[in-house]
């Protein structure tokens, strides 16, 4: 393994394994015939691309305790951290039928596609219930692979079942989180507590503590390991998910791929919106409480950035951010200097940290 580490190769070999691992799948299902065409071929789609940030936590969680990997260690050690971003293809597709979504990274979500194609075919029936339902198949169906290729990504029995206890346990809190926030939105909640329990258990655990802890369980670690890498892991991805709230609301299409102020749109009870809403003046709250959920025009969703902006909430956001961030890598330079992690991991991680919670998409 190289001494530098190249994040562009690491999401190639990621993407090779999630290729790999999908052609071995469609020859298993080839039985089925070209009815299930479609299926796989959104699978391929779901899993092509992103920033890799999961599998790039988890394969650095394992280097931070076990540094030097033999070849055929980190081999399995990349189909590993390939597991995590079928889990998160998985959360994606069903997170834009919950939020009844019409893009994905620029181009039509899966239950979209899928409707498409009933509409296309001119099958009898409705359309969109075809591709919602169809889109809950494949993210199950990718859920349910993200534990094989987790299973059978080539290490022993015992670091497979430690990994599989945390990947366990790292579901669950996805789709009790996911539950906490159609139901904050359901209530119309505008309570910044209720929002970071969202923040914490939907988006900031599985996307950074747990993926680490994935990595670290594979190569053994020990409960202080395990710790400092939750010091570090949990703020981070609190801080990674509250930067998401931004880019919902004030990213450039462009870059995000969504449409613009798409979180206003969905209703999202975020910790941004909450903020927005305790510190407009009260025409303003109403206004933006209103809206929240409803089809806007581009006028009415720059009004309503104005407003958010104007009620300090975007500048308390960002502080936040950098406060969280500043809070994770001070417990990993801690971690560090006590010999807890491996120095070069810390490194990478530093930088990871960066990548996450100052992105533009």
């Amino acid at each position: 393994m190289n001494e530098t580490w190249d994040a562009d190769e690491f999401r190639r070999r990621v993407q090779e394994a999630l290729h790999a691992f999908l052609e071995a799948q469609t020859e298993r299902l080839a039985p089925l015939g070209d009815e299930v065409e479609p299926l796989l071929r959104r699978a391929r789609e779901s899993t092509s691309g992103g920033k890799r940030l999961r599998a790039a936590f988890c394969y650095w969680g394992f280097l931070s305790v076990r540094p030097s990997p033999s070849v055929t260690e980190e081999e399995s050690l990349v189909r590993a951290a390939a597991a995590l971003e079928l889990l998160q293809a998985s959360a994606l597709v069903h997170d834009d039928v919950i939020d009844d979504s019409d893009t994905r990274r620029g181009a039509p979500a899966a239950h979209r596609a899928f409707e498409a194609d009933h509409s296309a075919a001119g099958w009898p029936g409705r359309s969109r219930a075809y591709g919602d339902a169809a889109a809950v198949l494949l993210g199950d169906l990718l859920l349910t692979w993200s534990d094989e290729l987790l299973r059978t990504a080539g290490f022993g029995a015992a670091e497979t079942a430690a990994a599989l206890g945390v990947f366990d346990h790292t579901r669950s809190e996805v789709v009790a989180g996911q539950f906490l926030d159609i139901t904050v939105q359901a209530r119309g909640a505008a309570d910044v507590e209720a929002a970071m329990k969202v923040v914490r258990y939907k988006a900031a655990k599985y996307s950074v503590e747990r993926p680490l802890h994935v990595g670290a369980a594979l190569a053994g670690a020990s409960g202080e390991q395990i710790e400092a890498l939750s010091a570090y892991g949990l703020p981070v991805g609190e801080a990674f998910q509250l930067r998401d709230d931004l880019l919902g609301v004030f990213g450039d299409p462009s870059v995000t791929g969504k449409p613009a102020g798409d979180d206003l749109v969905e209703g999202k009870r975020t910790v941004l919106i909450a903020l927005a809403l305790t510190g407009s003046a009260a025409p303003d709250a109403e206004l933006l409480d209103r809206a929240l959920g409803q089809q806007l025009s581009v006028d009415e969703v720059t009004r309503l950035r104005t407003v958010i902006a104007s009620s300090g909430a975007e500048q308390q956001v960002e502080k936040t951010i950098t406060e969280l961030a500043d809070q994770g890598l001070t417990a990993l330079d801690r971690a560090k200097s006590a010999g807890t992690i491996d120095p070069r991991a810390a490194g990478v991680l530093r930088a990871l940290a960066t990548a996450a919670t100052q992105r533009t998409v």
